[in-house]
């Protein structure tokens, strides 16, 4: 290859796996090689890098066949266990989605626990309905089924093993539930995916060896990479990659169903890229460390797509379990597991050195500059900012009751921000509060106010706020900025008037 010292073909490579001679190591070690001895030599020496990964794929899902039943069905709908799968393809094809929830145990099950259960060996209850025609005249179908009872049972993933994830917090003062997981109010805790230096794609990222074709451990069998995933965003150091692989063969340690509390569920998926070291710039890319990983860390509190960035880390910082934000140092935890991405790159090792894995050379390489496109919207979206009331009466915690009433009574509203000298929302009062408070003793505002107050942003999308106000059983909400300055309140008054205009 021009510009290089070295030159391997796949073919070479492939030809010294089956001597037994070829050099193949982790990515890990590969890092130490590349640091002593610099890329041009570790090119020389190591013929194959393998890499892993074990994370939470929500973009997963399986391809069932289940043979025709006598008399015949034409599934129009289908139950796995409870779990819808898709139908409109064929007879008896249907695909079951990672993310797809159980019709009756809701988050605590879904569409991959149903594939782990049939990794397992586990029996699954069928449940289809069809309109009925002369070719298929059966309208209902309940059964019961294993791996071993289908046809094919095949994993087809749109949309796998990010290059790498952005790290996520929350500056909210509420914790919030997303598919980063868990996250604490006010910056109090990180959590990130993805395994860093063993991550496949950071090992390859401008896919010199990396392309349809493909041949990748997947959930513990052999698959193949066969187009570039969804949202496939190279130049953002978000590449992807779709896969596909045979779901009888794999195994659950790599393949297992999960719960994203109050998000939904998921599939872990394990992933592992041979990395043939075709040249020295191959040779350097996968002796790239944690240090030299970065990725933004986010701020998921704030509920738009292109949320603000707090600062850069690196996987090195991420991995050390906390990092800084704002000269505090804050817990980190991740969402994938390093242990087992380590243990896929080991076992993806052993395939190859004992001749049970080899190389395949990419009929087409991953396109290296797209750019990843936000949804076409044809209707603007109204947002807190474009219905909230900017001119907000405010009180103080040592104004007193009496006069908190007055205002009510002469302003015909029902909430009363209550804020400090420095105008950051401390509490509020509503006219609830003021009506419980008659007879008491209680004479000023302090003694009454509610201090967790739940708020809403400028920001946030009118979605957010009604389903806030139907969660808390409340009817307004005070905005505020990131200081926790009010900037202004939204009712449940002002989603009325919108959907009035809405249905004129």
């Amino acid at each position: 290859m021009v510009g290089t010292k070295v030159n391997k073909s796949v073919a070479e490579i492939n030809e010294r796996i089956r001597r037994g001679d070829a050099v193949v190591v982790t990515a890990e070690e590969m890092v130490e090689i590349v640091r002593e001895k610099g890329e041009l030599k570790a090119a020389k020496e190591v013929d194959v890098v393998t890499t892993g990964t074990f994370g939470a794929m929500c973009s997963s899902g399986a391809w069932l066949n289940f043979g025709h039943a006598d008399p015949p069905i034409k599934m129009q709908r289908v139950w796995l266990n409870d779990v819808e799968a898709y139908t409109g393809v064929a007879a008896v094809d249907a695909y079951i989605g990672a993310t797809q929830l159980s019709e009756t145990r809701g988050f605590d099950y879904g569409g991959g626990h149903v594939i782990e259960d049939l990794v397992r060996g586990k029996e699954v209850e069928v449940r289809a309905i069809a309109y009925g025609t002369d070719c298929y005249p059966r309208r209902e179908l309940e059964t019961t089924v294993t791996k071993d009872d289908l046809n094919q049972a095949v994993l087809c993933n749109p949309r796998n093993a990010y290059q790498r994830y952005v790290a996520a917090t929350n500056s909210r003062d509420e914790t919030i539930y997303t598919y980063m997981g868990t996250l604490l109010p006010n910056y109090g805790n990180v959590t990130y995916s993805g395994s860093g230096s063993l991550s496949p794609l950071h090992n390859d990222p401008n896919y010199e060896t990396i392309g349809i074709g493909t041949r990748i451990f997947l959930g513990g069998a052999q698959g193949y990479i066969f187009w570039e995933g969804t949202q496939h965003a190279p130049t953002n150091a978000m590449g992807n990659i779709m896969t596909v692989g045979n779901l009888k063969e794999m195994d659950a340690r790599f393949i297992r169903g999960a719960t994203i509390e109050k998000y939904g569920t998921t599939l872990y998926v394990g992933i592992g890229i041979p990395i043939p070291i075709i040249n020295e710039r191959v040779a350097k890319t996968t002796g790239i460390s944690d240090e030299e990983i970065k990725t933004n860390l986010i701020d998921y509190g704030v509920p738009r797509r292109d949320r603000p960035i707090l600062r850069e880390v690196t996987y090195a910082e991420l991995k050390s379990g906390k990092v800084e934000i704002d000269g505090k140092e804050v817990p980190v935890s991740p969402l994938s597991s390093l242990k087992r991405a380590r243990e896929i790159a080991g076992i993806l090792k052993k395939w190859i050195q004992e001749k049970k894995f080899f190389l395949s050379e990419p009929v087409k390489r991953l396109v290296t500059d797209q750019v990843f496109k936000p949804m076409k919207q044809v209707a603007a979206v109204p947002f807190v900012r474009d219905l909230m009331t900017r001119e907000v009466v405010t009180a103080k915690p040592t104004d007193s009751i009496a006069s908190a009433a007055k205002i009510f009574a002469e302003r015909n509203f029902d909430h009363l921000p209550i804020v400090d000298a420095k105008g950051k929302l401390v509490g509020i009062v509503t006219s609830w509060d003021i009506a419980v408070s008659v007879g008491t003793e209680k004479k000023k505002l302090s003694e009454i106010l509610t201090h967790k107050v739940i708020t809403a942003a400028e920001d946030e999308p009118i979605d957010v706020v009604a389903r806030k106000l139907d969660k808390y059983w409340i009817s307004g909400l005070p905005v505020v900025n990131a200081k926790g300055e009010l900037r202004g309140i939204i009712t449940s008054s002002d989603l009325s008037k919108l959907l009035g205009r809405r249905e004129r």
